[in-house]
C-alpha cells in the first residue's frame, strides 16, 4: 500500500460562544498536538470579515504556529495575492523562512470572492453527480450569486488601495518566484532583491478548485499542486487532470505532487461523529448565502436553527462529500479520495464546536492511518 502523508488546513474557526481570542489560542494548541499525532504540515486559511474565522493574517499566525512547534511545516493555503505586491508577499514569507529554514509553506491562490474568476476560464459542460470509482463528484455548484455578493464588494474595496488594479495572477508568480530566486529585472533590465527572501528556504505551492489558471500554472512551472475538494468537489478531478497535463520538471519538482483537501469529522462512533458533524450545514449556508461564516455553532445550537429543501440544496455538494464517521469509516472514505485522485499527501480540515473534538478528531485518524500502514512524515 502506497506512503500518504496527512496533513491539516486549519480556519482558526471561532465557536458560537467564544471569541477570536479562543479561536487563535486553539490553532497554535491544535498545531502542537497534530505534531504529536505526526502530520506533515499545518497551513491556515485566508478569510476576511468573517465572525466565525480568525484567519485573516496568514504570514502573522503560520509564524506564531512555528514558534510554537519544531518539526512540523507550517504554511498558508492559501496566501491570496491579489491585494499583495510581489516583493510584500517574498519579504513576509522570506522572514519566516529565515527564522524556521525547512519549515515553511508559501501556499498561493487566486483573491476574489469563491470562483468570482470562472467566466474567464475555458466554460465546462454541465455535468450531474456521479460516482467515479467509490469518490462522490456530486454536480457542480454555482457561486455567481456569491460573486455579485455585497459582502464581498466591501472586502474587496478594504483590502484593496484605492483605484489599485489587481494584478496578473500568472505575472505576479513569476515575479515571486524571480524575487526568490534572485534573478528579478524590471522591463528596464534593473535588478531588484528582496532582503530577507532572496534565497530563502521555503517550498512554493499553487492551490485551485477547478481546473482553470491555477492547475495549469502550477504543472507549467513544476510546482506542487493542491486541490480543494473539500471546496468544491465538483471539479476536483478536473483540478487534478489540468495540473499533470501541465506539468513540466523543474528544479522544484522532477515530477508532479500532488495534495488533495477534504473535509472530515472522526469521533469514535459513527453516530457520535454525525452529532459532531451537524453544525456543518448551517454554517456552510451562512457562507453561501454572501453573509459571511457565522460562529460555528453547537451541535444542540445547529439542531434549533430553521431548515428548508432550500438550505439543503445550498450546500448539498458540501454535506454529501464530507468525511464522517468512526476512525474506520473515515481513513476508508479517505483512501478511496486518494486512490481516484492518485493523491501524493491528503489535507484534513477539520471544525467542530468544541476545541477538544476536534483534537480527538485528528488523534483518532491519525491512530487509524498509522495502523493501516497509509502515513508517513518525511517529504
Amino acid at each position: 500500500m502506497p506512503t500518504t502523508a496527512l496533513s491539516v488546513l486549519d480556519l482558526s474557526p471561532v465557536p458560537a460562544g467564544g471569541t477570536v481570542a479562543d479561536a487563535l489560542r486553539h490553532t497554535v494548541d491544535l498545531a502542537r498536538r497534530v505534531e504529536q499525532f505526526g502530520y506533515r504540515r499545518y497551513w491556515v486559511a485566508e478569510h476576511h470579515l468573517a465572525a466565525g474565522v480568525a484567519s485573516a493574517a496568514p504570514a502573522v499566525l503560520i509564524g506564531q504556529v512555528a514558534a510554537a512547534t519544531s518539526v512540523l511545516r507550517v504554511g498558508s493555503g492559501a496566501l491570496l495575492v491579489g491585494h499583495r505586491t510581489a516583493l510584500s508577499v517574498v519579504e513576509e514569507f522570506g522572514t519566516l523562512a529565515t527564522l524556521h529554514p525547512g519549515r515553511i509553506d508559501l501556499g498561493i491562490g487566486r483573491s476574489g470572492p469563491p470562483r468570482a474568476d470562472a467566466a474567464r476560464e475555458p466554460a465546462a459542460p454541465p455535468a450531474g453527480a456521479r460516482v467515479v470509482d467509490g469518490l462522490l463528484i456530486p454536480a457542480p455548484f454555482s457561486y455567481a450569486h456569491l460573486a455579485a455578493a455585497p459582502r464581498y464588494a466591501l472586502a474587496t474595496a478594504l483590502l484593496h488601495q484605492a483605484g489599485a488594479q489587481p494584478p496578473g495572477f500568472a505575472g505576479q508568480l513569476d515575479d515571486i518566484l524571480a524575487l526568490l530566486h534572485g534573478d528579478y529585472r524590471d522591463a528596464d533590465g534593473l535588478d531588484a532583491h528582496a532582503v530577507p527572501g532572496e534565497g530563502a528556504d521555503l517550498q512554493v505551492w499553487l492551490l485551485g478548485s477547478s481546473g482553470g489558471e491555477s492547475a495549469r500554472l502550477a504543472g507549467a512551472r513544476g510546482l506542487p499542486f493542491a486541490a480543494n475538494y473539500h471546496v468544491s468537489p465538483a471539479t476536483v478531478l478536473d483540478a487534478v487532470t489540468a495540473y499533470r497535463a501541465a506539468f513540466r520538471p523543474s528544479a522544484t519538482l522532477a515530477e508532479p505532487y500532488l495534495v488533495v483537501s477534504a473535509d472530515v469529522v472522526v469521533a469514535d462512533t459513527d453516530a457520535e461523529a454525525r452529532r459532531l458533524a451537524t453544525p456543518y450545514g448551517p454554517w456552510v449556508r451562512s457562507i453561501r448565502s454572501g453573509a459571511g461564516a457565522i460562529p460555528y455553532p453547537s451541535p444542540e445550537q445547529a439542531a434549533a436553527l430553521p431548515w428548508t429543501d432550500a438550505d439543503r440544496e445550498l450546500v448539498a455538494d458540501r454535506l454529501d462529500t464530507r468525511f464522517v464517521g468512526a476512525p474506520e469509516t473515515v481513513a476508508e472514505r479517505l483512501r478511496t479520495l486518494r486512490d481516484v485522485t492518485d493523491a501524493d499527501e491528503l489535507l484534513v480540515t477539520t471544525i467542530t464546536h468544541d476545541h477538544a473534538d476536534r483534537v480527538r478528531s485528528y488523534q483518532l485518524l491519525a491512530k487509524e492511518w498509522a495502523q493501516s500502514g497509509d502515513t508517513g512524515r518525511a517529504g
